[in-house]
């Protein structure tokens, strides 16, 4: 007779310990399961009565609007041109102009459009400013951001 070389017990994955205490609680597990249903239940009754969206900035009108063509190089590097396509920027590091044009890009991509045809930047009057594409639905509000992020466009528009 051969006798097993380990005699230790094969591992048995399970709920409970060799203790019979539960590892995680049922309750909890139930939890974690209910959260992610009635963020579905809500949206979806959001969606189905026709809901006002309400974290949306509110109405103003334009007091200025650029058009720029934003171009990456790799990761990081972005060039900037204006609407004659003079060249506004080269940026090594762009930053959160690189966040922007990889989003764009990204968007453009999606729907078979040229990433390099310009995009609008406009000031409102209520003194946002906004990173608007006239080809697709990409929107970026940039005050929203910081104030870091918000001067390296306004730097780049020469905006005071």
């Amino acid at each position: 007779m051969t006798t097993d070389p380990n005699p230790q017990k094969p591992f048995q994955p399970g709920f409970k310990r060799a203790d019979n205490n539960d590892m995680i609680p049922i309750g909890l597990v139930r939890m974690m399961f209910a959260l992610p249903v009635a963020a579905l239940l809500l949206v979806s009754y959001a969606t189905l009565t026709g809901r006002e969206q309400v974290a949306i900035p509110p109405a103003a009108s334009v007091v200025q609007s650029w058009s720029i063509s934003l171009v990456g190089h790799d990761a990081q590097a972005v060039s900037v041109y204006d609407a004659d396509g003079a060249l506004l920027a080269n940026l090594d590091h762009g930053g959160f102009v690189t966040v922007v044009e990889n989003g764009l890009m990204t968007m453009r991509r999606r729907h078979g459009i040229d990433p390099t045809l310009p995009l609008n930047i406009v000031q409102f009057e209520n003194g946002r400013l906004a990173a608007i594409d006239p080809l697709t639905s990409y929107r970026v509000e940039l005050t929203q951001f910081g104030q870091d992020n918000l001067a390296a466009f306004k730097q780049l528009l020469n905006i005071d």
